[in-house]
């Protein structure tokens, strides 16, 4: 009987190890912050800082899931219709220039429910 604790501990911390995570952990604020230094560029207003890439690099390193991807992709899509002025083509240029390879356009008609990690 002593044992029988051990393995239900155990098979609790199996599960939820193996589950999948159907909810984005990333937040619109994270989002947002991560790519600020990006927006002077997009909209035609400046060069491209370095810093944008560094943010466009860490966004796509902590969206390794598909709920995360999608959060990613609605946060964009919800931040780039508060943002006057967006150059459109360097929206969907963006992570391509910055060296990052995404299966799926950077567009305002992306639809999020189509994302996934799978490539």
């Amino acid at each position: 009987m002593a044992f029988t604790p051990k393995i239900i501990t155990c098979l609790i911390v199996l599960t939820i190890y193996m589950a999948s995570p159907t909810e984005s952990t990333i937040q619109c604020g994270t989002v947002t912050s991560t790519l600020a230094q990006c927006v002077t560029y997009l909209t035609n207003s400046g060069p491209l800082p370095s810093q944008c890439c560094v943010g466009v690099k860490s966004l796509y390193q902590l969206a390794q899931t598909t709920p995360d991807r999608k959060q990613v992709c609605e946060c964009l899509k919800l931040a780039g219709k508060e943002i006057k002025g967006l150059n459109t083509d360097l929206v969907a240029a963006l992570p391509t220039t910055c060296g990052v390879s995404i299966p799926y356009p950077i567009s305002f008609s992306t639809n999020c429910d189509s994302i996934s990690t799978a490539v």
